[in-house]
């Protein structure tokens, strides 16, 4: 089986901390978003290759990062994108990864880099192999408003009877999370494409999928987050935190109370502040202020300031007081 992890976003909504770096590589924890997905695949001897699809901004941030981690099964492939209006669509790229790396006669697992998941991804390949057949993986996300965002799954026992993508009235809170698994038969993005159909997000293609073939749905209770939003983001780092916080030997602190969901990375300095479910990037100042629900980019300098929600872009300089 080969795996395709999806990292070739421009993360837009994060800008600007994410401007100059992919949202994949942003610290969860002790770890980061995309080492989850990359560490799981790692160890389940039934992928024997791993292609983590990204764009020529980021190829070299994540060909480091993979070099500095060990891992062994992961290779670059990258979409000749630079910009987010060169995007190919989810779908477009996949197909045109399948015919560049040659994986279209191998089972294919696939999911998107950004997926922070409660499950071992192991208990879902082995969903997919007793059923043999086109798998997605699905969450109740509990709230019809957010079901809006997301392609809406309809089952019968395990299998999706209906699919739609982004529905304006969705009639439950059942969503596919962006993780599906091929049966080599199943990987069809070049005849759905050659039909005109929409290549942007997945779950258009499942949803031409389910009027074709059987597809099922491995639903799983727990948490996941799709990290796209500042929020979403510190609602991640909440969930891996559990309430503690996070300082890095050397940071400095000091005359600080450091609330609850905080991390404080490398050569940090923190002085006379207060912190709260937040996170201080490496190299960054904060001083004689508070910060709350916020992201100070790496190398930011900032001094007598009240921040809450707020995105700070690297190297910023804001002194006040």
């Amino acid at each position: 089986m080969k795996a395709v992890v999806l990292a070739g976003g421009y993360a837009t909504r994060l800008w600007p901390v994410t401007r100059h770096r992919p949202k994949m590589l942003l610290p969860v924890g002790e770890t980061t978003v995309i080492d989850r997905v990359l560490s799981g695949l790692e160890a389940d001897d039934r992928v024997d290759e791993v292609f983590l699809s990204t764009n020529e901004r980021f190829a070299e941030d994540f060909r480091e990062h993979i070099a500095a981690e060990g891992y062994g099964k992961a290779r670059l492939s990258v979409e000749d994108t630079t910009e987010e209006d060169e995007k190919f669509g989810v779908v477009g790229a996949l197909a045109q990864l399948v015919d560049r790396e040659e994986v279209a006669d191998e089972d294919l697992l696939v999911v998107a880099g950004d997926n922070l998941m409660d499950f071992d991804i192991a208990e879902f390949i082995d969903f997919f192999e007793a059923r043999e057949a086109p798998t997605l993986a699905a969450y109740d996300v509990g709230s019809r408003e957010k079901a809006k965002s997301y392609g809406l799954v309809d089952i019968e026992g395990e299998e999706v009877v209906d699919f739609q993508e982004k529905p304006d009235d969705p009639p439950s809170t059942l969503v596919s999370i962006a993780c599906y698994a091929f049966p080599a038969d199943a990987v069809r993005f070049g005849e759905y494409l050659a039909g005109d159909n929409n290549p942007d997000e997945p779950g258009w293609f499942i949803q031409w999928l389910v009027d074709r073939e059987p597809v099922y749905a491995f639903s799983f209770d727990g948490a996941w987050y799709d990290i796209g939003t500042p929020d979403s983001y510190l609602e991640a780092i909440e969930w891996a935190l559990e309430g503690e916080s996070v300082v890095a030997d050397s940071a400095t602190v000091e005359d600080t109370a450091v609330g609850a969901n905080v991390h404080v990375m490398e050569g940090a300095t923190v002085r006379n502040a207060d912190l709260e479910r937040s996170v201080v990037f490496p190299g960054a100042t904060v001083a004689d202020g508070r910060v709350e629900s916020s992201l100070v980019d790496s190398e930011a300098d900032i001094r007598g300031l009240d921040l809450s929600g707020a995105l700070v872009g690297s190297y910023t300089q804001i002194h006040q007081g």
